[in-house]
């Protein structure tokens, strides 16, 4: 299906003089007119000016007629039309309309060409065929039957939104436009999802990764949940976005960590400030709200998402100083699958953007307690309350019953995968210098000594990390 269509008013009121002057447009491509007919009203709209007609743009826009009509200078010769959405660009294809001036609608201007004709009051009621209706059947017949269309559509309120001074996503929100491309999109997303009609089968994905303004991701995302999206679908739709829009610009290798690149940072200059102090300040603010977005709507599913996933956004909420909220979240998350974490996991958390030193340990501790913690309800529960709890417990004393649920709750498989973990991970950090003793300790101590099968591990942490710190007390 064609993503444009060729717009030209047939009207041919006006005779002669009218012909000459759309000749004289296509001819020059500026607005610039015969000497018979000289224009008798300036249209100014931000910096730009358009000497124009009035007996041509009335014949059109119900807004312009009004205003003539209402105002008070018995020759009306200068109308500011600054506030117009979409700016000086889109009243112009709206002016060449009234002129009968061919021009293209497609997918990247005709939501910002909408909200200008009805602005504009371009409707049937002052003439048949009008510029509202002509995008209205481009907008409805063309760019909302496929997902790319609507994202297309969608992108361009937005960028409109920023780049123009009369800010367009208000005026496209109380239009509907935004949201009757939010459904289109989420609807064609299941569609795809459920019955993929190209290869690669996820392009889907890649489609909803361009939309720049999280968000309007979020809402497509919300879309497809209300419409049964499975978890899997919205979890591979969430990931996929977060590598494109986050993780990208996050160097994603532990040993340079996640410091910012500078081909990020050219990619996301809107201006010359861009470059400076400042403007690094907005690419992480834009970058921490991506975040805080993504896992405010991750699905609760424990098992959606691999649990590296989960520990590069908790690296990157680091970075980027996200809210509390959203590092507990993920936190939680990792906690919950502990067991599945490998050291390399959780040496993701740990370093400075360099890779040079130990960062976040307090993200580790909380994550290890957390799941010990757990571990120890968990076993509290199927150890049971009062009375008999099974496997004998009843004769013991509460203090005894107690003890026995806690050398339960440390002996599970789950736990000793963990302990063994940790003690490996304390290894791996033993060597830097800003691992205080208490900190060591710290971590070593969340584990119950129980879960530990075998001490190996930890001693040759231990080791490694008195004999680094005794060749350094040497050396100095």
């Amino acid at each position: 299906m064609a993503s444009s269509a060729s717009v030209k008013n047939n009207n041919t009121s006006g005779g002669n003089s009218s012909r000459r002057l759309s000749s004289a447009m296509e001819r020059t491509g500026q607005w610039v007119f015969s000497q018979e007919i000289s224009s008798d009203v300036i249209v100014q709209v931000g910096e730009a000016k358009f000497p124009l007609h009035k007996f041509i743009l009335v014949t059109k826009s119900g807004y312009i007629r009004r205003m003539i009509m209402e105002s008070t200078e018995a020759d009306l010769t200068r109308i500011d039309l600054s506030d117009i959405p979409g700016g000086s660009e889109m009243f112009e294809k709206a002016a060449k309309f009234c002129y009968g001036v061919n021009f293209e609608i497609n997918v990247h201007n005709v939501a910002p060409l909408l909200c200008a004709s009805h602005y504009l009051e371009m409707t049937e009621s002052y003439c048949e065929g009008n510029l509202v209706g002509r995008t209205e059947e481009f907008l409805s017949h063309v760019a909302l039957k496929s997902l790319s269309g609507a994202l297309a559509v969608l992108i361009s309120c937005h960028q409109h939104h920023y780049h123009h001074p009369a800010h367009l996503l208000p005026v496209a929100e109380d239009l509907k436009i935004v949201q009757r491309c939010l459904d289109v999109a989420s609807a064609k997303a299941c569609n795809e999802a459920n019955f993929p009609s190209r290869s690669p089968a996820n392009w889907w994905m890649e489609e909803l990764a361009k939309l720049d303004q999280v968000d309007l991701f979020k809402r497509v995302i919300t879309g497809m949940k209300s419409r049964g999206a499975k978890t899997h679908t919205l979890a591979t739709a969430l990931k996929t976005y977060t590598e494109k829009s986050l993780l990208r610009d996050l160097v994603r290798d532990h040993s340079s960590s996640a410091a910012l690149s500078s081909s990020s940072l050219s990619n996301h200059q809107d201006n010359d400030d861009a470059a400076t102090g400042g403007g690094l300040v907005m690419i992480r603010k834009r970058q921490q709200n991506v975040l805080e977005t993504i896992v405010s709507i991750l699905p609760s599913e424990n098992g959606a998402f691999p649990v590296n996933f989960l520990c590069y956004l908790l690296r990157s909420a680091t970075f980027l100083e996200a809210a509390n909220s959203c590092k507990r979240e993920l936190e939680n998350r990792i906690s919950a699958i502990l067991e599945h974490v490998t050291v390399a996991d959780l040496l993701v958390l740990s370093f400075t953007l360099d890779g040079e030193k130990l960062f976040d340990l307090e993200s580790v501790r909380l994550i290890i307690s957390g799941f010990v913690d757990k571990e120890k309800s968990v076993a509290v529960f199927n150890g049971g309350g009062g009375g008999g709890g099974g496997d004998g417990d009843y004769y013991f004393s509460k203090e005894g019953r107690a003890a026995a649920v806690s050398s339960r709750s440390t002996t599970t498989s789950a736990m000793q995968k963990v302990a063994k973990m940790v003690d490996a991970y304390l290894g791996e950090i033993a060597t830097y210098p800003e691992l205080s003793i208490s900190k060591f300790n710290g971590i070593a101590n969340l584990v119950p000594k129980e879960a530990r099968k075998v001490d190996d591990d930890l001693y040759r942490s231990i080791d490694i990390y008195l004999k680094v710190r005794s060749v350094r007390y040497q050396t100095n």
